[in-house]
């Protein structure tokens, strides 16, 4: 009796996102993580809250790196990029949390430390 290797046909890009978003809710049930707004997508899960404190919670958790967009009309969209924890099949799956920001508005050190230059 032989083995035969069994390759994983990669999922459909509507498959990869459900599965993201899936495997982002798990976490953030997990964990109590702000996000009131989840947005599943095949490259990276997107999520929106309420404030930059929420953004911090996010940081201090998972860690990564804060871009923050040029303004437009006195607003600037800060963005967390990170990952969820190593899943079992070794994958981790790219979240974007994202905050809107008056402009020039004043963020704790910690958050301003993570601002992607």
């Amino acid at each position: 009796m032989s083995t035969q290797s069994i390759e994983q046909q990669p999922l459909p890009p509507w498959a990869r996102a459900r599965d993201n978003s899936n495997a982002v809710q798990v976490m953030v049930d997990g964990s109590r993580l702000p996000a009131p707004a989840i947005i599943g997508r095949a490259d990276a899960v997107y999520i929106a809250v309420a404030d930059v404190d929420d953004l911090g919670e996010w940081l201090a958790v998972l860690g990564g790196e804060i871009h923050v967009s040029p303004s437009y009309e006195g607003i600037e969209l800060w963005t967390l990029h990170t990952y969820t924890p190593i899943r079992g099949d070794g994958s981790r799956v790219s979240i974007r949390v994202s905050v809107p920001l008056p402009a020039h508005e004043l963020v704790m050190d910690d958050i301003l430390a993570a601002v992607s230059r």
